[in-house]
């Protein structure tokens, strides 16, 4: 059972921008380099690294689709109480 996950995300108000931000690193573009350009969390200045993390500790959507997503999966757009997330899964342990 995984127990802690690493996943980096990209914070947006509208969908259509978590959208088009989605289509951009699905068609190649460095998903850090998005986030430093795009993302409102202060995490864009680490490419929107969230570092490691444990049932708990996000916002319920965000932390499910974490959870459930493939490592090295880009998701979204996932809606939370912040906006709008797409969120990578770095690493799971």
């Amino acid at each position: 059972m995984t127990t802690q996950i690493r996943a980096s995300h990209i914070l947006v108000t509208k969908e259509e921008d978590a959208n088009r931000i989605l289509k951009r690193i699905k068609d190649g573009e460095d998903f850090a380099a998005v986030a430093k350009r795009f993302s409102s969390c202060p995490s864009k200045k680490n490419g929107g690294d969230l570092g490691w993390f444990g049932k708990g500790q996000m916002v319920p959507e965000f932390e499910q689709a974490a959870f459930a997503a493939e490592q090295g999966s880009v998701i979204g757009p996932v809606k939370s109480q912040f906006g709008y997330h797409v969120i990578k899964v770095t690493g799971k342990k």
